[in-house]
């Protein structure tokens, strides 16, 4: 299984290591979340992606759907099929493809334009696609939100997406023995915990709390790291001595 941690446009030609935009690229093929998905190489790269799952509803998770759903159109009835919430896909009707923000694609595809494929998942409703299982479970964010495993032949990776302090995941997470990596956000530094506990983020001592509650042999890659804070986040996740601990890098692929 290769991730790849998409990098934001503001970000990609200037060796900036911050995260503006949230989505993962998995084997080319399915991405989870499209914050910067829309601004991924040219329209060939663009068009391999057959799948987008949605965490949530939050901008930086969401913001350049509408452009990669525009730039990948075809005339034919193939199209990407879009997998999210309830409270998602309401919110995207609702907020975005609502005819003023931008054109209804749900509705022109409901009507035979091909943009757009809609598919409503459920928590701890698994979803099989180009030969991964992924399976949704909530966390702990101040909207709606589902983290993700994904499993392949001998393989499970987590991306939990913005979440604070949670068990279920966790212990969903744990009856996975081949659990490999745990993508999990970092967002604001120790001294802001505060704001950190209200708007359902991590800090570096809160991400050592998760890391904790999985086997110690799992690797951590840090990311949602707040670009304002990006040094001090990562500063005080190194002095925690945390095992098997990587910083997350927008453009960086990883193999499993």
């Amino acid at each position: 299984m290769k991730i790849t941690l998409l990098p934001s446009a503001v970000s990609a030609g200037a060796g900036d290591r911050g995260y503006y935009l949230s989505s993962y690229l998995i084997n080319d093929t399915i991405a989870i979340d499209a914050g910067g998905l829309g601004l991924l190489g040219g329209v060939d790269v663009q068009s391999r992606v057959e799948h987008i799952f949605l965490t949530h509803s939050h901008i930086d998770h969401i913001a350049s759907l509408p452009i990669f759903l525009e730039t990948v159109f075809q005339t034919r009835d193939r199209c990407v099929t879009l997998h999210a919430s309830t409270d998602t896909l309401d919110c995207l009707r609702r907020d975005i493809f609502n005819d003023r923000v931008w054109p209804d694609f749900i509705a022109m595809s409901d009507r035979g334009l091909p943009f757009v494929k809609v598919e409503t998942i459920q928590p701890d409703q698994t979803v099989e696609v180009a030969g991964l299982r992924l399976h949704p479970h909530a966390v702990d964010h101040v909207v709606p939100t589902l983290g993700y495993l994904i499993e392949a032949p001998g393989v499970t990776v987590a991306i939990p997406s913005d979440t604070g302090p949670t068990d279920d995941f966790w212990n969903t997470a744990r009856g996975f023995p081949d659990l490999k990596a745990v993508f999990l956000e970092a967002s604001f530094p120790n001294d802001m915990d505060g704001l950190a506990k209200i708007s359902k983020h991590l800090t570096p001592n809160m991400f050592a709390s998760e890391l904790g509650k999985l086997n110690p042999h799992v690797q951590f890659i840090a990311v949602h790291i707040k670009p304002r804070f990006y040094d001090t986040v990562v500063s005080e996740l190194g002095h925690l001595n945390l095992p098997n601990l990587r910083i997350g890098l927008p453009g960086e692929s990883y193999d499993f």
